[in-house]
């Protein structure tokens, strides 16, 4: 064979080496493609940091409920017709009920308020009063900022951001739609705020605050 062909020939073994050396397309990492959403609105902080980030303790948990203002209570008294009814925490915090008058109720659970209007009852109107109180209505949410129709909505139990903002018809175009503020009202008379995800869980008398993106 002539020089010439042998150096071809070399040069046809040495591609056809490469070529078996290159990784197969199962072999190449599968490459996933981000959704609009994700693009548009996603945080820049991980999900890991965010994670790591400090929760206050009105938002680490979910606490027992607590009464306050607009709250709507069936109050029963067994046996005592007059005084079953319903009965709405005031703008100070208490229900008025007739013999024994105001009752605070404010920072108040549904089982300690009945025992407090039972203590009263007993005070000389009552021989052994047996009460049982539960919430009628939930005092409403406000949510505010970026969606269609911000403003007050009655609250239902488990109510989540997203839903709270369906409610309110939706993001608006400019929204962030990651870490909303919430400003919950705090047993002490204060207001505690605490930027959370959509699927954070909403309470009565909380106020959502959806921020405009500047992007």
């Amino acid at each position: 064979m002539r020089p010439v062909s042998l150096f071809v020939v070399a040069l046809l073994a040495a591609a056809l080496g490469g070529c078996a050396s290159l990784p197969t397309s199962t072999d190449m990492p599968a490459a996933s493609a981000p959704d609009l959403d994700s693009l548009a609105y996603e945080n820049p902080v991980s999900v890991a940091a965010r994670a790591q980030a400090p929760v206050t303790a009105a938002f680490a948990q979910e606490p027992p409920y607590t009464l306050d203002t607009g709250d709507k209570l069936r109050v029963v008294v067994f046996g005592q017709d007059g005084l079953s009814n319903s009965y709405v925490v005031d703008a100070g915090g208490a229900i008025t009920m007739p013999l024994i008058k105001a009752v605070p109720a404010r920072g108040l659970t549904t089982a300690a308020l009945a025992r407090a209007v039972a203590d009263r009852l007993r005070q000389g109107f009552v021989r052994e009063p047996h009460v049982a109180i539960e919430v009628e209505v939930y005092r409403p949410f406000f949510i505010l900022g970026e969606v269609t129709a911000p403003g007050q909505y009655a609250y239902v139990p488990r109510m989540t951001v997203e839903k709270a903002v369906a409610v309110a018809g939706g993001f608006t175009p400019r929204a962030y739609r990651w870490d909303i503020e919430i400003e919950r009202p705090v047993a002490s008379g204060g207001v505690v705020r605490q930027a959370v995800p959509p699927i954070a869980r909403v309470r009565p008398g909380d106020t959502i605050v959806v921020k405009e993106r500047w992007f």
